[in-house]
């Protein structure tokens, strides 16, 4: 039997590919849990039409990334921490700091897009990398200064 496979199905292939498999297995596992659907002309035509879809979804969001990529990398963040003498921060710049330095900035970016390989405990500027979608990351300069 020939399925469309509606998402990842490990040791068998990708969304949208169209794979033989036997009959059992494609009523009992892959149509009642949604992972696929019978191989049929009518429903190959709709798989093609939503893969277009999303492919055309897909350049607007890294359009919108990259245009987001420009405003970000021409931004300047300051963030004031107490420091030592020796330039030493008495504690740590995070990615969620930087989060929120963005924020007042006017961009909501998550955290957890904030590349960030150890928090930042030295005085200093940094390039530190956004990644907005796959294919974008923005360089978005720190200055840590004394407080």
């Amino acid at each position: 039997m020939k399925v469309i496979l509606k998402s990842d199905v490990e040791r068998l292939g990708k969304t949208g590919d169209v794979v033989a498999v036997a009959a059992g297995y494609a009523r009992n596992y892959l149509l009642p849990r949604g992972l696929a659907l019978e191989a049929t002309a009518h429903s190959v035509e709709q798989i093609e039409i939503e893969g277009k879809r999303e492919e055309k979804a897909r350049q607007r969001q890294a359009a919108d990334a990259a245009a987001l990529a420009q405003k970000l990398e021409q931004l300047s963040l300051t963030i004031s921490k107490q420091a030592g003498e020796s330039d030493k921060l008495f504690g740590t710049v995070t990615a969620m700091e930087i989060a929120e330095a963005l924020v007042k900035e006017g961009h909501e970016i998550d955290k957890r897009k904030i590349e960030l390989e150890e928090p930042i405990k030295t005085l200093g500027i940094y390039t530190i990398p956004v990644r907005l979608h796959t294919d974008v990351t923005a360089k978005v300069k720190v200055w840590v200064v004394k407080e």
